[in-house]
């Protein structure tokens, strides 16, 4: 059973950084690509970033690029989002996701 719990979140000043982490179980973690999402309420949930199996290759949404890093540690199951220079848009709950499944989210909250 695939299972996916991100940790991380908190509360933060317009500014400042943050790093998520996303502990996998359930699956060999490095023979699939995973990503981090986030969700305001009222909004759809966006794609923000992800790694490609096999080859580590990143992608990122124009929202984030140059602010955030994704990165992984295969030895330790666990996806990381490095959340650096935090705006107010970037409020949101942050969820990881491979293979269609989702896990327990965490609340970034970014103060003005």
């Amino acid at each position: 059973e695939v299972q996916l719990q991100a940790s991380g979140g908190g509360l933060v000043q317009a500014g400042g950084s943050l790093r998520l982490s996303c502990a996998a179980s359930g699956f060999t973690f490095e023979d699939y690509g995973i990503g981090w999402f986030r969700q305001d309420p009222g909004k759809e949930r966006e794609r923000i970033s992800c790694i490609r199996r096999y080859d580590d290759k990143t992608r990122y949404a124009d929202s984030v690029g140059g602010r955030f890093t994704v990165s992984k540690d295969n030895a330790k199951n666990t996806l990381y989002l490095q959340m650096n220079n935090l705006q107010p848009e970037d409020t949101a709950v942050y969820y990881c996701n491979s293979q269609g499944q989702w896990g327990q989210g965490t609340l970034v909250t970014v103060s003005s």
